[in-house]
């Protein structure tokens, strides 16, 4: 009788281990199901090694080695840090992100429209035009764009000074400066669908400088090639509200992190909080490192990554 009541012991266990495994495990032959999200790729701007500061003056080639070395997904390039614009030189640059296995993601371009002169207005048109063309020669999907502002501060630091808020140009109104903005983006936008070229425009500072401004304008000029580039560090106020308007029409996210000490100014960012918002509006785009602190990159930007990685993942 103990036998055999082992052996039925043992009949039953294996018939219960069976009907578990046909639950929880995929059948013969069948695929297991896949996740259907994935990780944002996390790039890093060139900017986060070269900051405007003379003592970190790196060429974009090395800031792309630099990137491969510690793990990023893909690079954005900063416009004005680009010392040649000929073909032979942007296309050793594609090749060099190439062999290093990485994406050339963005271009972070400036520009501003906010101007009664006619002129100045057109030259930051064709300006635009010729990064739109620089990013499609490096195959690049999207570049950063300003709305541009007033120009009555002294300088970047007086802005920056004032929480970037600057009185209008003596005689003129917010409106018709938004129409110069209008005109400006609108006269880009046939090389942007030309090249295949996304313009971001970002929320930096003047007309631009929270979300209900950069809002204003792509409803405004309601182009697909024209959407928003969502910059974490340039909300001074409200900006966990100001993320969340603006993220339904983000097509690139730059993340700002402070190791150090911000350059000109320090902000809190909750990166978690940051993410659950690009998830609610199932963001699947870049999240591109802009670091603006004072520790070394050497430092700084590895831990930017880890943090990162953690947020977004």
């Amino acid at each position: 009788m103990s036998s055999q009541f082992n052996r039925r012991q043992f009949a039953a266990a294996g018939l219960a281990a069976t009907a578990v495994a046909s639950v929880t495990s995929p059948s013969f032959g069948q695929e297991p199901e896949t996740p259907k999200t994935r990780p944002n790729s996390i790039a890093v701007s060139t900017y986060s090694y070269w900051r405007y500061r003379p003592d970190t003056k790196l060429t974009i080639e090395q800031c792309i080695d630099l990137a491969a070395e510690t793990g990023f997904d893909a690079v954005e390039i900063l416009h004005v840090q680009m010392q040649d614009e000929s073909n032979p030189a942007l296309q050793r640059i594609k090749q060099r992100a190439f062999r290093h296995g990485l994406g050339l993601c963005g271009l972070s371009t400036h520009q501003s429209f906010v101007s009664p002169d006619p002129a100045f207005r057109q030259k930051n048109v064709d300006h635009t035009i010729k990064c739109i063309e620089l990013a499609y020669s490096l195959g690049i999907p999207t570049i950063r764009v300003n709305t541009g502002r007033w120009g009555t501060s002294k300088n970047f630091d007086e802005l920056m000074a004032n929480r970037g808020i600057e009185p209008r140009l003596e005689g003129y109104t917010d409106d018709e400066g938004f129409d110069w903005v209008y005109e400006g983006l609108e006269k880009c936008l046939p090389a942007a669908e030309r090249c295949g070229v996304v313009l971001g425009l970002e929320n930096h500072w003047g007309l631009g400088r929270t979300a209900e401004g950069v809002l204003r304008v792509i409803n405004h000029l309601d182009s697909p090639w024209l959407r928003a580039t969502l910059d974490t560090g340039n909300f001074l106020d409200n900006q966990y509200e100001q993320y969340a308007q603006l993220a339904p029409e983000a097509v690139f996210v730059q993340a700002k992190t402070y190791y150090g000490g911000g350059t000109w100014y320090t902000l809190d960012v909750d990166y978690d909080r940051v993410a659950k918002v690009l998830r609610d509006v199932d963001y699947r785009g870049y999240i591109s490192l802009e670091f603006e602190g004072e520790e070394e990159h050497e430092t700084a930007i590895p831990k930017s990554l880890r943090m990162l990685r953690k947020a977004f993942a």
